[in-house]
């Protein structure tokens, strides 16, 4: 307090809570709430019409942990993943904790090589699949790196040498699997009582999670996490939004990420909430279904996700009832002021949230709070939540309120580590215990957060700094504008220039590059205003949602070669 409003007062915020850690497992605080609430639904999964109360989700988790131990799974044991959402998805993550393995989510979308990376990185001895999802064909992957299979078990691949027991959630039966039902019958009494041991000897502290990062800057990297770390995430992300064992969380965001898997279910399971799955992918209109069927008070997105929901109700009102949403978080980037009117508006999701972190922070390091103003919850992404967060320039000194720089955080949620690779760890978590990001932000006195955008993605024009979301969220003001991605592209004269790709929303009134360059002309700063503009169907995104500027780059710079292109796109 001493500095604030003077000269030294600087980008640093504590966002400490009056409600404390919880030093438990993973296992231990649903065993701790299964005895609170037993009668809660836990667990709900549309596709599958499947519902679990708390006490029946506990057995059935204690039960697969004893069979993973049948199984000849060690402590520490590493135990994959590799399935879009299901009941047998959230069985796997508490019953993989209870046992105390480590579950390594693998990305429904990986391809042959990459499940073979991620199966070898973190040695996985156990991997749990779907046989088929869209266009893949997990079984097919599995035979093709291991033509071995023979009894289920006893797998010895030469080029998944760590990898033994295989085991298939459908209702099939296929040479060298188990399969998931059969788990339940080849467990006994010597079994659960290890399972019982194991958790009663378990540290907070020990990992029992591995997600991987994109690799969109090299080869995936396996974030560690701990209990500590992913069961307290949960906590604070669901206080912020004052979860109750009354609430019904649809979780529409796939369970391999953070998003769903610590959001989603461990914040649930925090409070005696309800996971609702309303479909194995993505589906606004199955979302929709879910929160009319179950009453569902909560419902998560990445903005992406918040327009086709909007969409999908504008459509066909008269087949929803959203009345019962009244919170939900959108993570993954900050929505626009008009998408947020919609949500408040339109879907009644009056105490929306936007949340910010990264895999490595278990995910949430900052986050709105459900009283923060309109203003504020469009434009920034709330207080540290019980972390601390500075704001650093290039010399890694701490820079004066509302300067951008770089995102740092430090406290309970950081990874332990990258699996396997000090290096990258070194590289990412300084001396002092503090994550860098890698995101440009800014930081107000009162510490609220505005993410600026990726420090990679940042153009440099004749020597001026330009952030591309500052002029994305100018632009989205627009009439008939859906969204917009500003990146940058080479330029002889000034490094680079910027380029605006937009999406317009559907039977909206056509723009042109003129109208766009007389909304930007004497509004905001010369050098901000785009030099090109392309009008796009759709952007090229990960699966969890955020957009793939690289890819944005790559292509229109390989476009602008072509002389008649960069005519048709240039307006300046």
């Amino acid at each position: 307090m001493l500095f604030r409003g003077t000269r030294y007062a600087r980008s640093y915020f504590h966002g400490a809570s009056n409600i404390p850690l919880t030093y438990k497992t993973v296992g231990q605080q649903l065993h701790d709430i299964s005895e609170k609430y037993p009668d809660n639904l836990a667990v709900v999964s549309q596709l599958q019409d499947i519902q679990l109360t708390y006490s029946e989700f506990f057995k059935r988790s204690k039960e697969l942990a004893a069979a993973f131990i049948a199984l000849g799974l060690e402590k520490g044991d590493r135990i994959g993943i590799f399935s879009p959402n299901n009941v047998e998805w959230a069985l796997t993550q508490f019953a993989a904790a209870m046992a105390d393995l480590i579950l390594v989510n693998i990305n429904p979308a990986y391809q042959t090589s990459e499940l073979e990376y991620t199966l070898n990185k973190v040695g996985c001895k156990a991997l749990v699949l779907r046989s088929t999802f869209k266009h893949s064909n997990y079984v097919s992957m599995i035979k093709e790196l291991a033509p071995e299979l023979d009894q289920p078990g006893h797998l010895n691949s030469k080029r998944i040498p760590a990898l033994r027991s295989l085991i298939l959630i459908d209702d099939v039966h296929k040479k060298g699997f188990f399969n998931f039902k059969e788990l339940f019958s080849i467990f006994g009494t010597s079994h659960l009582n290890e399972v019982d041991s194991r958790m009663s000897q378990q540290d907070p502290d020990d990992i029992t999670n591995i997600q991987f990062t994109s690799g969109t800057t090299g080869a995936p990297k396996g974030a560690c996490l701990s209990h500590l770390n992913i069961l307290n995430n949960g906590k604070y992300v669901g206080e912020r939004v004052h979860y109750t064992e009354k609430d019904k969380v649809a979780i529409a965001v796939p369970l391999y990420h953070c998003f769903g898997m610590v959001m989603g279910n461990l914040a649930c399971i925090n409070y005696g909430s309800t996971m609702v799955y309303p479909s194995d992918g993505f589906s606004a209109g199955a979302t929709l279904e879910a929160v009319t069927n179950y009453k569902c008070t909560s419902l998560y997105g990445v903005p992406t996700m918040f327009i086709e929901y909007l969409n999908e109700f504008e459509r066909h009102k008269q087949k929803y009832d959203v009345s019962s949403l009244r919170t939900g978080l959108i993570a993954g980037s900050l929505a626009s002021e008009a998408l947020m009117k919609q949500i408040i508006n339109v879907l009644g999701v009056r105490d929306i949230s936007n949340c910010y972190g990264q895999t490595e922070t278990s995910p949430i390091t900052s986050q709105n709070k459900t009283t923060d103003s309109f203003e504020i919850k469009t434009s920034k992404v709330g207080q540290p939540l019980n972390m601390e967060v500075k704001i650093i320039d290039s010399d890694g000194m701490v820079v004066p309120y509302d300067t951008p720089g770089e995102y740092c955080s430090r406290g309970y949620g950081i990874m332990k580590g990258y699996w396997g690779d000090q290096k990258a760890t070194k590289n990412t978590i300084d001396v002092n215990g503090f994550l860098h990001s890698g995101d440009v932000a800014t930081m107000d006195k009162n510490g609220y957060v505005a993410i600026v955008g990726r420090i990679k993605d940042m153009i440099i024009r004749g020597g001026e700094n330009i952030y591309p979301k500052e002029i994305e969220d100018y632009l989205s003001h627009m009439k008939g504008v859906e969204q917009v991605q500003v990146v940058g592209c080479f330029d002889e004269k000034y490094g680079e220039e910027v380029v605006a790709l937009i999406k317009m929303k559907k039977d909206a009134e056509e723009l042109t590059g003129l109208d766009v360059y007389q909304f930007c002309h004497k509004k905001i700063a010369h050098y901000k205003v785009p030099k090109y503009v392309k009008f796009v169907n759709d952007f090229p995104y990960t699966i969890t949602g955020k957009p793939q500027k690289f890819k944005m780059r790559e292509e229109i710079n390989k476009e602008l070669q072509d002389p008649k292109l960069k005519e048709l796109y240039q307006i300046r």
